[in-house]
């Protein structure tokens, strides 16, 4: 249990501004579990997805302190990402997975006040497929 524990919270400080990769613990996991591949991916899909949810509040509540220096997006960054947002419209947030700009797109999805219920298909439906595609791999290396 504690080991599902653990990659809960990976896989959720990933989906943040933390550095972490929940997927090297999800294959280790899976070398160990082979037969819990499906319970492996919930788990690890559903904490990134609420981690991504964190980063949807904070862009819902804290656009006010985009002035500030600790403020996560420099102003350029953050007129690029609304603009990319605002051409690609909310299924943009199908690539939240990415590593690069993902958890940017996130962000940028609380700050466009996309909706939770939207917002939380969308986003779980592409770090789904992520983690399935690593599970595949994974059993692909490892088996």
């Amino acid at each position: 249990m504690t080991e599902y524990l653990l990659l809960f919270g990976g896989a959720f400080a990933a989906a943040t501004i933390l550095p972490f990769y929940s997927e090297v613990y999800l294959a280790i996991l899976l070398s160990e579990q082979p037969g819990n591949w499906a319970w492996l991916w919930l788990v690890a899909t559903s904490g990134n997805t609420l981690g991504a949810v964190l980063n949807w509040w904070l862009g819902q509540y804290m656009l006010h302190y985009r002035e500030r220096r600790w403020f996560p997006l420099k102003a350029r960054e953050l007129e690029r990402a609304q603009r990319w947002f605002q051409r690609f419209g909310v299924w943009s947030l199908l690539f939240a997975w990415l590593p690069i700009g993902g958890d940017a797109l996130t962000f940028i999805g609380g700050i466009m006040r996309v909706r939770l219920s939207y917002f939380v298909v969308l986003v779980g439906i592409g770090k789904g497929l992520r983690y399935l595609v690593v599970i595949l791999f994974a059993d692909a290396l490892l088996f």
